[in-house]
């Protein structure tokens, strides 16, 4: 055992395809790794496109009483207290306006939408594909989608895989708003500017670490903004082409312990 400390301050970890197994579960093994991180002296922060209210079982479930940056970044959720430090929201104008814009390119689009709070709902229209076991609101009438603060749209098409929705949307309303591919089937429309990379800085800032000082791990698109904030990027094996392009290295799947793979290897140098 060297006597070198542990070389991180803080280790961000994306939820869902990461720190998540596929039945929303995070391994024995996993959990003694990021507790031992702690102990080490790192904070370990979640950092996830989930919004609040669909974050908030998942972290009971495991305990975590920190904040957590959800949404994308818009929202700062302190698990302990189950409570938003802070709320960005979409312009629901302008969001209708990219909306409308990206239709008139593709065609229509399944919507739904994440309102703004704790407690807010997501909204899913007709046609809307979720997954399973998380709580939603169904719509008859999508006008009602606009009828109180939103953080988020998220958008699927019938026909373009999700790469290539984001990628025409982007083309089309990148100047209006941001476009990001967080998920199969979740293609996203979020208030100009804000990333992942937001929030956790805006975070850190709380916790007293600098970015040079956490390692990040991730497995989709979402989270690169995220990796060019941190001083380390860690891309899952199952991660999306994209985001194994701009990693500083890639473990093993989320299936596979690949966050543990990391810092076990860490801490044995520590």
């Amino acid at each position: 055992m060297s006597s070198a400390p542990f070389p991180y301050k803080l280790v961000a970890t994306d939820l869902d395809g990461t720190l998540l197994r596929g039945d929303d579960t995070v391994s024995e093994r996993t959990r003694e790794a990021l507790i031992a991180a702690t102990a080490a002296g790192a904070a370990h922060i979640v950092v996830t496109g989930r919004s609040a209210p669909w974050t908030r079982h998942v972290l009971d479930a495991l305990d975590y009483k920190g904040i957590a940056v959800c949404g994308q970044g818009a929202q700062l959720y302190d698990a302990g207290a189950h409570k938003l430090l802070t709320s960005v929201t979409l312009d629901r104008q302008l969001a209708g306006l990219a909306l409308s814009k990206i239709e008139a390119e593709v065609g229509p689009v399944a919507l739904a939408a994440s309102r703004d709070g704790v407690d807010g709902e997501v909204l899913i229209g007709p046609g809307y594909s979720v997954q399973e076991g998380l709580p939603t609101l169904r719509l008859k009438d999508t006008t009602e989608v606009w009828s109180a603060p939103l953080n988020k749209l998220y958008i699927q098409h019938a026909e373009l895989d999700d790469d290539t929705l984001a990628k025409v949307a982007r083309e089309i309303v990148g100047s209006l708003v941001d476009i990001v591919m967080a998920g199969p089937g979740v293609v996203e429309i979020l208030p100009l500017g804000l990333s992942k990379a937001t929030g956790l800085s805006l975070a850190a800032r709380r916790l007293k670490v600098k970015a040079a000082e956490t390692i990040a791990f991730g497995d989709m698109p979402n989270d690169i903004p995220m990796f060019g904030w941190a001083g380390h990027g860690v891309a899952m094996a199952n991660a999306h082409p994209e985001l194994k392009a701009v990693a500083d290295e890639v473990t093993t799947s989320n299936e596979e312990d690949g966050i543990a793979v990391v810092l076990e290897r860490l801490l044995g140098a520590a």
